[in-house]
């Protein structure tokens, strides 16, 4: 097993996007009322807390030096009260913060997976599936702290933080200058921290989808990992990967861990110059021991705020290496893609044409070349070559996953590029040698071909591909449940049941790449009227190896090299003692 797949780090951006904060916080936007009733339930909290200094100010400075009992019950009811109102405030907005947080993080799940089901062939080509669910998964929970905070803590505290400074200017504008001479220091060292910060939490996400990205594809092919004995590799590659994860973690940690010293030390260097202040202020007599109290309640509210703001600025750069890993996977544009003037064309008769087709799934290196061929409505082809000859690029094509990178492909004289995708691929249906079946009941997924199917019209297809007589032995029947990738089937009983899903889609144009080549001679045999049946008027290419497929195709067009150097029926080409004839002859041999 290679590991250059897992070790090789993708996308990294040298300097922190502030435009993707704004583009992150929009997915709040869709819940507004909910959003402002929560920053105003944090607000009258916040007010409510900048009053309790002030009115201790009163009470020191009038109630307690006059003796007024009276007063300080007054004052005491009233306490009470606002406290109670801002305690019922601040619980609500905690119960109304965390599911809120959570539909936020669910749409940008929802829109990223859609996204992402738009994308073709090519995008998946490229990218391993680890990596994606990485970013599906991983990225994406990590924002819901992301969200959370920005509505329970920054906009209230930035309130609350203005308030208080308000207040101390208010109390003694020396005393408030004196709280804040360490703050231009310190927004200089959080600006410094966050560069490095920012910078180690990109390279830490992107050694977490080399590591998931790993275990991922390890465990879908444990099979081959067994069979090879390559255990004791797989392990050694994981620990490494382990080990590079863990250790940009710790770095990452490192520079994270010198922001709250930063911050405790400008508040305590902070306290100390408001008292030597205010000891100088008390015997000038420029303030009173009521306001010096109150003061000192308010540096402490001062400091609270510009910590949590900190702490949401540090949870801010942590986490916007996730948003740009998921809106670096939102920004990929599909290679395959309607164009402007495409049009619906639900019709299709199965006239296939290539004219002139090249193509290369990279700019340096074609995998087809000049292709040319008409396929009348209603024919069968076999595609018949070497390995690695361009047969099932071909196929491909015609769906339109790829596209040409010269001359056209055209259905019924229309360039498959004009119709638009989903009336294309609706009426074509294709099936694989890879086949996959999903975690759910047989019925369910010969259904995934047409979702309006009938429970008789699943039976029909199934008898049809002889695949009903082997489902009725299961235990339950059509709802028998299948566990990941129809692994409690056979290969051929899988194949039987792909083969139901892709015809009941009753697609004009049927693609069969090597979709016969795990099932058994015996098994062929019992379906092979099936198939002569459901390809009766209905154009189909078959990528095989089997000779009883090539013999009955209508049309066999012998690919090599990416070029088309035969082509007619089994008679006419066995005449020819060409390439063909080698290849057949080889096979009897």
């Amino acid at each position: 097993m290679q590991s250059g797949s897992f070790v090789k780090d993708e996308f990294k951006a040298e300097k922190v996007n502030f435009k993707l904060i704004g583009r992150l916080f929009r997915y709040l936007l869709a819940y507004q009322s909910a959003v402002v009733t929560i920053i105003l339930l944090g607000t009258v909290g916040m007010v409510i807390e900048l009053v309790v200094p002030y009115v201790m100010k009163i009470v020191i400075d009038n109630d307690i030096i006059n003796h007024d009992v009276d007063g300080l019950i007054k004052v005491g009811i009233f306490l009470i009260l606002i406290n109670l109102i801002s305690y019922f405030c601040m619980q609500l907005r905690k119960r109304m913060t965390i599911p809120l947080a959570g539909k936020a993080m669910i749409n940008i799940r929802n829109e990223l997976y859609t996204h992402l089901s738009t994308l073709s062939f090519e995008f998946y080509d490229k990218r391993s599936v680890g990596k994606i669910l990485s970013r599906l998964m991983g990225d994406i929970n990590k924002t819901r702290k992301l969200f959370s905070e920005s509505m329970s803590s920054v906009i209230p505290n930035l309130i609350k933080m203005i308030g208080v400074a308000v207040m101390m200017v208010v109390i003694n504008y020396k005393l408030a200058l004196s709280a804040m001479i360490m703050l231009p220091a310190l927004i200089a060292v959080i600006a410094f921290i966050q560069i490095a910060s920012h910078r180690r939490w990109q390279i830490n996400r992107i050694k977490s989808a080399n590591l998931n990205a790993f275990i991922f594809e390890n465990f879908a092919g444990i099979r081959v990992v067994k069979n090879y004995n390559a255990e004791n590799k797989t392990e050694k590659i994981f620990h490494s990967l382990g080990e590079e994860y863990e250790n940009s973690y710790v770095n990452a940690v490192k520079i994270d861990d010198f922001f709250w010293p930063v911050v405790e030390m400008s508040w305590g260097i902070g306290v100390v110059v408001v008292f030597l202040v205010g000891l100088n202020l008390l015997k000038t007599n420029e303030i009173t021991i009521g306001a010096l109290v109150a003061f000192t309640s308010y540096i402490g509210m001062f400091w609270q705020p510009v910590m949590q703001i900190s702490n949401f600025y540090n949870i801010l750069i942590t986490n916007l290496s996730n948003a740009e890993r998921i809106f670096e996977l939102m920004d990929v544009d599909s290679s395959i893609q309607d164009n402007v003037n495409a049009m619906e064309y639900n019709d299709i008769k199965g006239r296939v044409s290539f004219q002139g087709v090249t193509f290369g799934y990279t700019n340096d290196k074609e995998v087809l070349k000049d292709i040319h061929f008409d396929i009348d409505p209603g024919m069968t082809v076999a595609l018949v070559g070497p390995t690695g000859s361009g047969k099932t690029t071909i196929t491909a094509l015609i769906d339109r996953h790829y596209d040409v990178s010269a001359g056209s492909v055209k259905i019924d004289g229309i360039d498959v590029r004009n119709i638009k995708l989903e009336s294309l691929r609706k009426q074509i249906g294709v099936m694989t040698q890879d086949v996959f079946l999903f975690s759910a009941t047989i019925r369910e997924n010969i259904r995934y071909g047409r979702l309006d199917a009938t429970d008789q019209e699943i039976e029909e297809v199934a008898k049809a591909v002889c695949a009903h007589d082997f489902i009725m032995r299961q235990e339950k029947g059509y709802d028998t449940e299948l566990i990941e990738g129809g692994n409690n089937l056979s290969m051929g009983q899988r194949q039987l049941i792909a083969f139901a899903r892709t015809l009941i889609a009753n697609p004009k144009i049927l693609i069969l790449d090597e979709a016969t080549a795990s099932i058994d001679t015996y098994t062929e045999k019992l379906i092979q009227q099936g198939i002569e049946k459901l390809i009766y008027g209905r154009t189909s290419f078959i990528v095989a190896h089997r000779l009883s497929t090539i013999k009955n195709a209508d049309l066999i067009i012998v690919v090599d090299n990416g070029k088309i150097s035969e082509t007619g029926k089994h008679d006419e080409l066995m005449k020819l003692r060409g390439k063909y004839y080698n290849m057949i002859s080889k096979r009897e041999n």
